[in-house]
């Protein structure tokens, strides 16, 4: 029998619309936070970023592919890395369907990542995905984005990583059974590498043929974009979760 409490329909009902004036009022909030993103004033980009595409050499503007707005997710998959973050897998499994109408909308939906492209294209042939992935190989792009940081960064504690400055790194040993130690053994590499790359988003317009940064976003801010934790945040037991439970989409056992 169950622990959880159980009504009759009416007081279901009672409770539910109570609960819906609170969910009318966080959608409120979330679209006066949308216009405050908006407002936010555009940083000039000047620096030549270079990144590797399906279509050659490209330079930042030409991310945009003829449109004016551009949405790049930060993907975890560092040159040293043998297969991409769990994590942003599961996040850019969405991607694909989004990605259509978002480019009729005058919005290019762009992921970009440390690893050389032709580990990303493999990767990406693997998962079944048809969005665009760049290579900032060898560029600053990640670094000046707040989404890569050098070993000695790690060990001076100068990583400044979601608006803040995360202590030095602490000895990895007997964390074997951590969240990062598990996702680092998916990424076939260690903890501190894993832990060189982040996740992020950001969000760049082209006007006049100036380049300007608008918005970025880490860690938890990216959760409204992990539609996987939408879903559950819904269901009737929400998160439930203790650890890392999921995999990329071709790991399942049954699928």
């Amino acid at each position: 029998m169950t622990t959880h409490p159980t009504a009759t329909r009416e007081a279901w009902l009672a409770a539910r619309i109570e609960l819906l004036q609170a969910e009318k009022e966080l959608t409120r909030h979330s679209d006066e936070l949308a216009q405050r993103r908006q407002a936010l004033p555009w940083v000039r980009i000047d620096k030549a970023y270079r990144f590797e595409t399906e279509q050659g050499s490209a330079a930042l503007a030409d991310l945009f592919e003829g449109r004016s707005q551009l949405l790049v997710y930060h993907f975890m998959f560092g040159p040293d890395y043998q297969a991409g973050c769990p994590s942003c897998s599961s996040i850019a499994d969405g991607f694909n369907g989004l990605a259509v109408h978002l480019a009729h909308h005058d919005v290019t939906l762009m992921a970009v990542s440390r690893a050389p492209l032709a580990k990303l294209q493999a990767y990406k042939q693997r998962m079944g995905w048809t969005f665009p992935w760049a290579s900032s190989f060898g560029s600053d792009f990640n670094a000046d984005a707040n989404v890569w940081f050098s070993e000695e960064q790690q060990r001076q504690g100068e990583v400044e990583y979601n608006y803040r400055r995360e202590p030095a790194l602490a000895d990895h040993a007997g964390q074997e059974g951590s969240g990062a130690a598990q996702h680092a053994a998916m990424c076939g590499t260690d903890v501190p590498t894993f832990h060189r790359d982040r996740p992020g988003m950001s969000a760049f317009v082209l006007e006049d043929g100036v380049v300007y940064h608008s918005y970025s976003t880490y860690a938890r801010g990216l959760d409204g974009l992990w539609g996987m934790y939408q879903w559950l945040d819904r269901a009737p037991r929400g998160r439930n979760e203790s650890g890392i439970w999921w995999r990329r989409h071709d790991e399942y056992a049954n699928r």
